[in-house]
């Protein structure tokens, strides 16, 4: 994640849009620099946090009476991965389609592209052994009690609801609210939670497809053998993570950059 030390001159003043970017290019310039064993533990330690979304959800599902508004409450637990991910500055997929493409934006070559496809390949790849340990922690090991764990394979069943087409267009406003999110915090000021539980909670009140997090409700769903490997790869996972980048990347960061492209050096 992106540094926010000393983002702000002055404690009443807005951080520029130019100003954004060029912090965010610059710690994505960073990320792609850093090396590989510490891209992939950082990567495994998000996805592992970022499932907590999923565990979360199903407490409050098990918790919470069965009526109207029970979909609402529960939907706040999507939130809490997402605020141990980005405040303990692990390393998120989706988060990269933004810091790691305003640098390709600026520098576009061959080094550029080269660099961003080891930074996501690895984080990616990270991400989901992170989850794949966290479901079989959840569903093997067996933390969880029985109640509890029929209320995780329930907020995860929905997953395999959705058709391929409808999971990738799901996708693409969970990857645009997500590289919102990155672009919101320089001027957080302090508030940086509530930006996160604003945009995470919009994806789960949209039932939106997030490719890490429905990477935790696929391995759970696999591993009690509600479907099969290739479904969840193929039917679910890969749509969504389609629709994330073109969310994140192809319409956030294109449009972020476009509103400062005059004004950088």
């Amino acid at each position: 994640m992106a540094d926010r030390d000393n983002r702000h001159p002055t404690p009443n003043a807005r951080v520029s849009a130019r100003a954004i970017y060029q912090t965010i290019r610059r710690d994505g310039e960073e990320e792609m620099a850093r090396l590989v064993g510490s891209l992939w533990w950082s990567g495994v330690a998000a996805g592992i946090a970022v499932s907590t979304s999923v565990i979360a959800e199903g407490l409050l599902h098990e918790t919470l009476p069965d009526n109207a508004w029970r979909p609402s409450l529960e939907a706040f637990g999507y939130c809490v991965g997402f605020v141990l991910v980005v405040l303990g500055r692990t390393q998120l997929f989706t988060e990269n389609t933004i810091t790691a493409v305003l640098p390709l934006m600026t520098r576009t070559n061959r080094e550029s592209f080269i660099c961003i496809a080891r930074l996501w390949s690895v984080v990616f790849i990270a991400n989901m052994v992170g989850t794949l340990v966290a479901a079989t922690f959840t569903d093997v090991v067996g933390f969880a009690t029985p109640e509890q764990l029929a209320a995780f394979h329930d907020v995860s069943r929905p997953l395999l609801e959705k058709g391929w087409i409808e999971t990738l267009l799901h996708g693409i406003p969970a990857g645009f609210f997500v590289a919102a999110m990155v672009w919101m915090l320089p001027n957080a000021r302090g508030s940086e939670i509530w930006v996160i539980v604003i945009a995470t909670y919009m994806i789960a009140l949209g039932d939106f497809a997030h490719v890490v997090v429905g990477s935790m409700e696929a391995f759970l769903l696999l591993l009690a053998g509600e479907v099969h490997i290739i479904d969840a790869l193929w039917g679910c996972l890969l749509p969504a993570l389609i629709g994330n980048v073109l969310g994140g990347t192809v319409l956030f960061s294109l449009l972020a950059y476009g509103q400062v492209r005059q004004e950088i050096d």
